[in-house]
């Protein structure tokens, strides 16, 4: 079938041929344009290269919530040794960043008008609310502690007892239960501002034993904190901000900032990105073009060498912004590697033409040539095989669940189906140039192969078993030596300059939140409260454990209707005896009739969901709710923030899990994961959510499917490759990236690597681009030319994926190291091979 291909298109012209590539020039600018017209551009978002896990409805709505409401919140803490200058210096950032609306909303510190809103909303359902203590005493009709704990209020100079609070409250219930719902956390607020303490420890490490003073202000993002355009301009308005306050302040006032957030998360990331594609692109890209040069010593080469590549990045752009409207900044990195693989294609065409120019006759050497219809004639079968086995490769790559490696798959094999068609179609008119001789060159690369063949002629008998034996026994004791590790984190890991700031933050303000968060689910909003009442005994004794650091658990600000009940009929002790109780404090007897008015009054007023969150107290806790359909609370607050509601998916269309309700438990400081989750698992309705974990747990079992293709991409290359060598000799063939691989696991194991998903994608790559080099082999009569185009092809390989070994980002750094052994490895035994073939035939 290639044969017959070949022979078709030989008897094309070579303009003609032209004007094919430039048509197909043309259409892919086009895609790329129109991509562009759709708004097609750069994603730097880690979480979009991530695999899309299938949940139940309302655990992807928990998901999609958690994520909408935290990914795009930055916290700062102004440190300063000085209180006061702390404080003076978080007014002044607040006052900036509400300056700038268009990059910050939501900007706060002490939410002061929250607590507000909190005294006037639950005032007026009192006579049904109790706190843990105060339903303990009534239980157990402990009425006189009560009274002793209001007669010491009293009596107290710092007590908040007045004439119109006890007129309306006169046990002083209320205030407590006020304590009761403010946060358990080490801040307090000065002058509207929350302030912390930082811990000895973490003042010893700044060179300060007494430790300093951290005012907290609190923003929302405007736009998504992985957009760079958004990164960009909330990092240019919060440096701005910051640089104003620290030049306010007297030079002699010791301040910085410590900052948290997804933002600094991912501006590092793009940043990281961004160096990486620009000084690993630009390496590779000059590194091939000082071995073109050395090879041909003329610039023909390196053009037509360097419009491969522009090709090759011209199909692998538009295919990739035309099929998914934005390519990833990782996409890029990886992308990176396809100038060290696309150019193959001019390596093996210029050394078929030098290889041609050179013919013996006798003892002395005549020069001939052949055109490039001719060279393209003869590299067209093992190209084209090539291709159809790295795209192969690639496409296994692209069946894995993560969308950033389905990029890269589309890119590369898009990338080297434009060097191809160059090659097939350019090559004939534009590369048609006389040659400089090759001949020294060509003769490293016969020495070469020469010396690879003298060494591999002895290995036969005893000491090709002893050979065979060696390097089984270093493949299996490497392989034992082989750990595995998915955890998804492996995929980013920011620097110490924000890891660092963001941990003394979180100590600050009690541990904040994590990525794990516990759902509860019920048929009714009644019984999804109840289940949330039976769960904070369990996460009151975990924090006690110091297994969970904090929890924000709905049943804490918003009782079921029993407990309300309940909380009605204990205080019904009090109001029944209300004269003998107003006795006891001392308090005018003409208080009663008023005080029973307002208590029977109140029989039926109660705390329901839709009036909680309705208002601006339940604000703050709405996106902790889950109604069905999507009918909650958090419908209203999607107006807060336009942008963000254009980027997140409408609860409503994710909202088909029945009448199912739901609610949210965040979570923060957990220390064992596995202990929490065995204090959970016997209540019934309450899971925990793990997205870290669920994806790392795709990650191991894509990681061992990748593997397995890797098998049966063996397999089907073994048969493709039958058809036109043999069976013997396809077994051959595909023996080099094989073995390769295998030798490449081991050295892993040897090195304390661990295995990883993107270890096992880049030995898919180890098989593609690894059996070129056999089928070259096979395909050629004469080795010394496809000697030099391994030789070069290899070189150029190395140096691409060998500096993205060499990249920070741990997912680019095990894909490039493990690319760097296989395809070193696979050099080093094709020519091995290539004397089997010979001996063979």
């Amino acid at each position: 079938m290639i044969l017959r291909l070949s022979d078709r298109l030989s008897r094309l012209s070579a303009n003609t041929r032209l004007v094919i590539w430039l048509v197909l020039l043309a259409a892919m600018a086009l895609l790329a344009a129109q991509a562009l017209s759709r708004g097609a551009g750069v994603q730097s978002d880690i979480l979009a290269m991530l695999p899309k896990i299938q949940e139940d409805p309302l655990t992807q709505r928990a998901i999609d919530r958690v994520e909408q409401q935290l990914a795009n919140r930055i916290y700062l803490g102004v440190v300063s040794p000085d209180q006061a200058t702390a404080i003076k210096g978080a007014k002044q950032l607040l006052s900036a960043l509400q300056g700038a609306p268009e990059a910050f909303t939501q900007v706060q510190s002490a939410d002061m008008q929250g607590a507000q809103a909190l005294n006037r909303f639950y005032f007026p359902y009192r006579f049904h609310l109790l706190t843990t203590q105060q339903k303990a005493l009534l239980a157990t009709g402990q009425l006189a502690k009560l009274e002793a704990n209001t007669l010491a209020q009293l009596y107290n100079a710092f007590g908040y007892a007045n004439s119109q609070l006890l007129s309306q409250d006169p046990l002083l219930l209320y205030p407590e239960l006020l304590k009761q719902l403010s946060p358990q956390r080490r801040l307090k607020v000065v002058d509207g501002i929350l302030v912390g303490q930082e811990l000895a420890q973490e003042a010893r490490s700044n060179k300060d034993t007494q430790g300093n003073s951290v005012a907290i202000v609190m923003a929302q993002g405007v736009g998504s904190a992985f957009n760079p355009k958004a990164q960009e301009l909330q990092l240019a308005r919060l440096e701005e901000a910051i640089s104003q306050m620290q030049q306010s302040l007297e030079p002699k006032q010791e301040v910085t900032v410590i900052k948290g957030g997804a933002l600094f998360h991912a501006a590092a990331a793009t940043t990281q990105a961004k160096r990486e594609v620009s000084s690993l692109g630009l390496a590779s890209l000059i590194g091939v073009i000082l071995l073109v040069w050395l090879a041909f010593r003329s610039m023909m080469p390196l053009t037509i060498a360097a419009l491969t590549i522009a090709t090759s990045l011209l199909f692998a752009l538009s295919a990739t912004l035309w099929i998914f409207t934005q390519v990833h900044l990782l996409t890029l990195v990886f992308g990176t590697s396809l100038i060290g693989i696309a150019i193959d294609y001019s390596f093996h065409f210029y050394c078929e033409r030098l290889q041609s120019q050179k013919a013996v006759s006798g003892t002395a050497t005549q020069t001939t040539g052949i055109t490039a219809t001719d060279a393209v004639a003869r590299v067209f079968p093992a190209a084209s095989l090539a291709l159809l086995t790295t795209v192969i490769a690639y496409l296994a790559i692209g069946l894995t669940p993560f969308p950033g490696m389905q990029q890269v798959a589309v890119f590369c094999a898009a990338g080297l189906l434009g060097a191809y068609l160059t090659l097939i179609f350019a090559y004939p008119k534009l590369a048609n140039s006389t040659m400089r001789p090759g001949d020294r060159a060509l003769g490293l690369a016969t020495r070469y192969l020469n010396a690879m063949q003298t060494i591999a002629r002895p290995i036969n008998g005893a000491k090709g078993i002893a050979i065979a034996l060696g390097l089984l026994l270093v493949a299996i004791f490497g392989l034992n030596r082989l750990g595995v590790n998915d955890d998804i984190r492996a995929l980013q890991q920011s620097p110490l300059s924000v890891t660092q700031g963001e941990q003394r933050l979180r100590q600050v303000m009690s541990g904040g939140t994590d990525n794990q968060f516990i759902l509860v689910r019920a048929e009714t909003a009644e019984a999804l409260l109840t289940r949330l009442e039976a769960l904070s005994p369990t996460l009151g004794s975990l924090q006690h454990q110091g297994v969970l650091g904090n929890s924000v658990n709905l049943a804490h600000y918003l009782p079921s209707q029993a407990s309300q009940q309940e909380a009605y009929r204990l205080q019904g002790q009090i109001y029944h005896k209300l004269p003998e109780v107003l006795a006891h404090l001392g308090l005018d007897g003409d208080l009663a009739p008023s005080l029973m008015a307002s208590f029977e009054a109140s029989a039926n007023e109660t705390i329901t969901p839709d009036k909680f969150f309705a208002s601006r107290a339940g604000e703050l806790f709405a996106p902790l709710w889950l109604a069905p359909d999507g009918t909650d609370a958090q419908a209203q607050m999607q107006a807060q923030t336009q942008a963000q509601a254009k980027t997140q998916p409408s609860d409503k269309t994710s909202g088909s899990d029945g009448a199912t309700y739901g609610a949210i438990v965040l979570l923060g400081g957990i220390t064992d994961l596995d202990d929490l989750t065995q204090a959970i698992s016997p209540l019934s309705g309450v899971t925990l959510v793990d997205k870290v974990q669920d994806i790392s747990d795709v990650m191991a079992k894509y990681r061992s499917l990748t593997l397995s293709l890797l098998g049966l991409a063996l397999v089907v290359a073994g048969l493709i490759f039958s058809l036109r060598f043999g069976l013997k000799m396809a077994l051959w063939i595909t023996a080099v990236p094989a073995l390769a691989a295998l030798l490449t696991l081991a050295g892993l194991g040897l090195a304390g690597s661990p295995l990883t998903l993107f270890h096992a994608l880049a030995l898919i790559l180890v098989f593609g681009i690894g059996v070129d080099y056999s089928l070259f082999f096979a395909e050629s009569h004469r080795g010394e030319g496809v000697m030099m185009a391994v030789f070069m092809s290899a070189c150029s390989t190395l140096m691409a994926f060998g500096l993205l070994a060499f990249s920070q980002t741990p997912a680019i750094h095990y894909f490039g190291l493990t690319l760097l052994l296989g395809i070193g490895l696979t050099f080093v035994l094709s020519p091995f091979i290539h004397t089997l073939t010979r001996i063979d035939k």
